[in-house]
C-alpha cells in the first residue's frame, strides 16, 4: 500500500501503510489531531490505513494538518498518489489483468485439441 492524499475544503482522506492495521498508531493520531483547532472529525479505518479528517477551512488549512502527521511520522506527502493517479495506477492494473485472461483464452481456443492446449492453460 502506498500513501495517498485527497482534499476537497472541509474534508481531507489521507492513506497511510503506518495506520494501517495499527490500532496504537491509528489512537496517536486521532489524539494529535483531536487537539488541533478547526478539526471536526478524524475517522479511522484500520483496514485500509485510510484517514477521513472533517476540518473548519476557515480554522484550518489542510496543508497545516499533512504537516502535523508528517511531523510526527504518520504519512510521507513525498510518496503520496493523487486522486488521479491513484485511479490511473488501479486502472492499469485492471487493464493488464482483463488483457492477460483474453489473451488466455484466445490462446487456449486456438490451441484446443492440440499438445499444446495444457500449456495453454498455463498462460
Amino acid at each position: 500500500m502506498s500513501y495517498y492524499m485527497h482534499n476537497v475544503p472541509g474534508r481531507l482522506r489521507i492513506k497511510s501503510p503506518v495506520i494501517k492495521n495499527n490500532k496504537k498508531m491509528a489512537n496517536e493520531v486521532k489524539k494529535t489531531l483531536d487537539m488541533l483547532p478547526g478539526i471536526a472529525a478524524v475517522d479511522i479505518n484500520l483496514t485500509t490505513g485510510s484517514l477521513l479528517i472533517n476540518y473548519n477551512s476557515k480554522s484550518v488549512n489542510h496543508m497545516d494538518i499533512v504537516d502535523i502527521l508528517q511531523r510526527n511520522g504518520y504519512f510521507d506527502a513525498s510518496k503520496a498518489v493523487n486522486n488521479d493517479e491513484y485511479l490511473h495506477r488501479a486502472a492499469s492494473k485492471a487493464g493488464a489483468f482483463i488483457g492477460k485472461s483474453i489473451f488466455s483464452t484466445f490462446a487456449g481456443m486456438a490451441l484446443e485439441g492440440t499438445p499444446l492446449a495444457f500449456l495453454a492453460v498455463l498462460i
